[in-house]
């Protein structure tokens, strides 16, 4: 590995979410992927297949065992990108893989969320750690080149001049998930709180802090207040469509989880100020398509990001018959009328970024910023959340989370209670 000019990822997971990374990794110059692995082996031959025409890898071997892919000798470092259900058995196998010396990797980078509990995310870490690991945390938005940039900018022009930001308003709205088990809160570990507002949450961070710091040393938890709901998808309608267009997904007449979600999360920052991230997530929204804003506001300065609010747009007339796909934008609602076209969501969305980082950073033998322990404090940050919902009372920091699992991911939540 001392020697390799480049370094060779494995990916684990060829989903919706392994296919979003293969396209990232055009712009990815330190790495190759050399091998995937999925549940089934048609599935990681199929990635396996995609990342050698889209020339990211060559000669790229499919498995349908994670052991296999960790004990590949062109395998350096690893991609978890497996449901969460399966998240801590996954990184279990390839870290006893390392520890009983069948494979030598430098590195593991894990999605989000790190897991359903924060036992679960603890437990990742510690996994990780104990195998000597340098790791990562896949959380994209904080690579958002619209975000990062405006980041930079602020903190540069404003902050240093009128002090500290002290508002981050975060929100991301679809229209629901492509695989059944996501709407399964048993599997998932919850709703659209536990899928997006891991992202809100990191994202409102990172916007807090001044450039090249940890969240973790800069901002300290002090108290959340939630609420959850199931807006659409309890609808009799709605409820049925789901089935039908999901099978294998619950019915949420019966076992519903939260399609909506808010949150304020109040922190105290290095200098000792109260700041206040706030984020909105939705299953239930009504658009083009996938909505990801982004606000900060400070004493004489602001900034605002809208994914939708693109560059280029095209205009369809209803005369025009169209098939439905995803070939303008994510989770896309419509295929006719003035539509906004996302030129490169991967690169937007920042997952292109966020790969080139950990991998380069892998490669030289370094830990990266945004780690597995930033994972964990954002899992906790949700349980916080979720703990709020359930209660109907602010949580305030710190708070014991370690044994408690949320109703929606136990299967018994109620809405009407």
């Amino acid at each position: 590995m001392a020697n390799r000019k480049v370094l060779g990822v494995g990916i684990v997971g060829a989903g919706f979410i392994g296919h979003f990374h293969v396209q990232a990794w055009q712009g990815v110059r330190d790495a190759d992927i050399v091998a995937v692995s999925s549940r089934t082996l048609e599935g990681a031959q199929d990635l396996a297949t995609k990342a050698e025409e889209l020339r990211v890898g060559s000669d790229v071997a499919a498995y349908d065992d994670v052991r296999a892919l960790v004990r590949d000798e062109r395998v350096d470092a690893v991609w978890v990108l497996v449901p969460n259900h399966v998240r801590v058995e996954t990184v279990r196998a390839i870290c006893e893989e390392v520890t009983n010396g069948g494979a030598s990797l430098v590195g593991v980078a894990i999605e989000k969320p790190l897991g359903r509990t924060v036992a679960e995310a603890r437990e990742v870490l510690r996994i990780v750690e104990d195998a000597g690991l340098l790791h990562g945390y896949l959380e994209n938005q904080v690579y958002s080149p619209g975000i990062t940039r405006a980041h930079e900018l602020l903190w540069k022009r404003g902050a240093n001049v009128a002090g500290n930001p002290y508002l981050a308003r975060c929100a991301e709205e679809h229209s629901g998930p492509h695989k059944a088990w996501f709407w399964d809160g048993t599997k998932q570990g919850g709703g659209v709180l536990n899928d997006m507002m891991c992202h809100s949450v990191e994202s409102g961070r990172y916007l807090l802090t001044p450039p090249g710091v940890n969240p973790a040393d800069w901002l300290t938890p002090v108290s959340v207040s939630a609420s959850i709901d199931v807006l659409k998808w309890s609808r009799p309608r709605y409820a049925e469509k789901l089935m039908e267009l999901y099978p294998g997904a619950p019915d949420y007449r019966k076992q519903p989880a939260e399609d909506y979600a808010r949150a304020s999360f109040e922190f105290r920052n290095g200098d000792g100020e109260t700041v206040v991230v706030e984020a909105t997530t939705s299953w239930s929204f009504v658009g083009a398509g996938l909505r990801l804003s982004f606000e900060l506001l400070g004493p004489e300065y602001s900034m605002a990001s809208d994914t939708l609010s693109t560059e280029s747009k095209i205009f369809l007339s209803r005369a025009l018959e169209q098939m439905e796909g995803e070939d303008m934008i994510e989770k896309q609602n419509a295929e006719q009328g003035l539509m906004p076209i996302v030129s490169d969501e991967s690169a937007t969305y920042g997952y292109t970024a966020e790969n080139a980082a950990i991998a380069s950073m892998f490669l030289r033998g370094e830990q990266p910023l945004e780690s597995l322990r930033n994972g964990v404090d954002v899992v906790e940050l949700l349980m916080a959340a979720y703990l709020s919902a359930q209660t109907g009372e602010t949580v305030k920091f710190p708070v014991d989370l370690e044994g408690f699992t949320p109703d929606v991911a136990q299967g018994t939540w109620n809405p009407d209670s």
